[in-house]
């Protein structure tokens, strides 16, 4: 009697569940939906672990920001260091532990399909909250994106969902998690569509405003105050001001440049000191106890700051000393090892810039006087969108911030401009130039991973007919039959690549078979490695016009042959697997 395996009643809803998800478009968006759910009770309750630590190191009440104080007693401020103390101690275990470097949400998009380690995302929520709790100068919200993406990766893998639905779902809690620490789901959105998945289509659009949807709401239940900021004044009262406010983009893309710079910069110094990796938290934080002496301003992520200078408006004098300071202090805590982001510094920075561009305004006679409220507000977006990317997302966060439509114009006209320089004269985001610095080549979210295997290596032909240069004309006639090849391999003495011969070209002129075939040798110094990826080996075939390249070894032995005609196909096949992807074909 045959035995009927049976299995257990999780695997079977699993599966039922899997199967709806690949044939129904509302299954995905109610999956979605509980991503959000879960994403959006992360953010808030990261937030207040972070802000009820805040409370008890520095003694301020729970509904009081700590940027916002008009000062901290000098011995509260070496919580810091302390903090700083056990984070490098905590990293140092860990990487022993886990000595690979953790994915991202734009990275795992990228290159991994959606895919992050759940136990890499706790560290990385963990070392955030130590960040931020101890008042090291970082933003939350690469807690809030990690544990967002990584709830929805987890559910993902656990539903071995296809890869295009993982990474839909990946931007879908990155996004909601970001909605719920500002309480605007346009702006969690179009964070998932722009930075976390790098395309909006018709595909990813209701999973992730779903999501986004689902967090906003939870948060607020959950307590979660919305980041609201009140105008008063219309922000363009003549044409000229759109051309003011395009400069303040100009000036926030080459503040956002100066900055991300500024932090590989020292972090080279830093990685170059000597100070051991487990002690350069601590230091650091000693330098940010200094600053916060100085003004608490510095401290966190900022919001506390951003709401009293909006409401204060400080002079010329404080303004620069300001971003002096919480510049400074975002860069040391980064490069000393404090866990965060410059998202939530940015703004804080950019209302800054803002304002000081407001108070310039008015000194400057020739020049309408813009209103210092709505000037910061539109360098806050420039600012955010040089550093961290996506225009619409931080016109949005005004929008919904404000209410204000004639600000949130202001701030998009701002914020394409600075887009756009940094895109052109620089082209990453902090995210990216962080990836960058340590050897990747992504430039956006966008999946570029399908292009890894697409290498020279992997799409040649190895059975490569060759020849030494020595040969002559009549010898190669004889061995190589019109027709009997294209292309034929030449090689040196010490069997190195030294060339292509056109077969056809040696029947050209039937005499002269005395001469040696290295006379119609073409491309010597033209060859592929195996590890040159499909651009690299289509931008090769453009350069030297050629149809068919060798590939090569280290010591320039021939391995393969590559021909425009096999790579453009390949090329091509995975372009429109993409293009399915991104349209939600099947």
């Amino acid at each position: 009697m045959p035995i009927t395996l049976t299995a257990p009643p999780s695997t079977r809803w699993l599966g039922w569940l899997r199967r709806r998800i690949r044939s129904s478009e509302l299954w995905l968006i109610a999956v979605a939906v509980v991503i959000g759910v879960a994403a959006g009770a992360a953010a808030v309750l990261q937030a207040k672990l972070a802000h009820g630590l805040q409370s008890v190191l520095f003694d301020i009440d729970l509904d009081q920001r700590l940027s916002a104080q008009s000062a901290i007693a000098p011995l509260r401020t070496l919580a810091i260091p302390l903090g700083g103390l056990a984070l490098g101690i905590l990293t140092w275990a860990w990487l022993k532990y886990r000595p690979r470097p953790a994915v991202d949400p734009v990275e795992a998009n990228a290159l991994h399909g959606g895919r992050l380690s759940l136990k890499d995302s706790v560290f990385i929520c963990l070392q955030t909250l130590i960040s931020n709790g101890f008042g090291a100068s970082v933003g939350l919200e690469a807690a809030y994106a990690q544990a967002g993406a990584a709830i929805a990766s987890f559910v993902g893998q656990k539903l071995n969902l296809r890869r295009a639905d993982m990474r839909t779902l990946v931007g879908a809690g990155a996004g909601a998690a970001i909605a719920a620490a500002f309480g605007a789901p346009l702006t969690g959105a179009f964070y998932a569509f722009e930075i976390v998945l790098g395309a909006y289509t018709v595909a990813n659009l209701a999973p992730v405003a779903a999501a986004a949807l689902a967090a906003v709401l939870v948060a607020s239940r959950m307590g979660a105050i919305p980041y609201l900021l009140k105008t008063s004044t219309p922000a363009v009262q003549s044409w000229f001001d759109y051309g003011l406010y395009a400069l303040l983009g100009l000036i926030c893309a080459a503040a956002g440049i100066g900055l991300m710079r500024l932090v590989a910069m020292v972090e080279r110094g830093v990685a170059g000191s000597g100070i051991d990796r487990v002690w350069r938290p601590a230091v650091g934080g000693l330098a940010l106890a200094v600053l916060a002496v100085i003004t608490p301003q510095i401290l966190s992520s900022g919001h506390g700051a951003l709401h009293l200078n909006l409401a204060s408006d400080p002079g010329l004098k404080t303004l620069l000393m300001l971003v002096a300071l919480k510049a400074l202090a975002s860069v040391l805590s980064l490069s000393f090892g404090f866990r965060g982001g410059l998202f939530f510094a940015s703004l804080f920075l950019g209302t800054l810039i803002g304002q000081i561009f407001a108070a310039l305004s008015v000194l400057t006679p020739w020049l309408p006087a813009l209103d210092p409220t709505v000037a910061a507000l539109v360098g806050m977006a420039a600012l955010a969108v040089a550093v961290v990317g996506g225009p619409f997302t931080m016109s949005f966060l005004v929008l919904e911030a404000t209410g204000d439509f004639t600000v949130t114009a202001a701030a998009l006209a701002a914020s394409l401009i600075a887009s756009a320089i940094v895109r052109e004269t620089f082209g990453y985001s902090f995210s990216t130039w962080r990836l960058h610095l340590r050897g990747e080549t992504i430039r956006s979210a966008h999946d570029v991973s399908w292009m890894r295997p697409l290498t020279a290596g992997r799409m040649m032909r190895k059975d490569v007919q060759t020849i030494a240069a020595s040969t002559t004309l009549a010898e190669f006639r004889r061995r190589f039959p019109l027709g009997s090849t294209r292309r034929v391999v030449m090689v040196d003495d010490a069997e190195r690549y030294a060339g292509v011969i056109v077969t056809a070209l040696a029947y050209a002129e039937p005499e002269g078979g005395d001469r040696p075939v290295s006379v119609l040798a073409v491309n010597p110094d033209a060859a592929l490695t195996p590890d040159q990826s499909i651009k690299e080996v289509m931008s090769a075939f453009d350069n030297t016009e050629s149809d068919e390249l060798a590939v090569v070894d280290a010591d320039l032995r021939v391995i393969g042959l590559v021909s425009e005609a096999h790579a453009t196909r390949r090329y091509a096949e995975e372009l429109e697997k993409v293009r399915r992807d991104l349209t939600g074909e099947a």
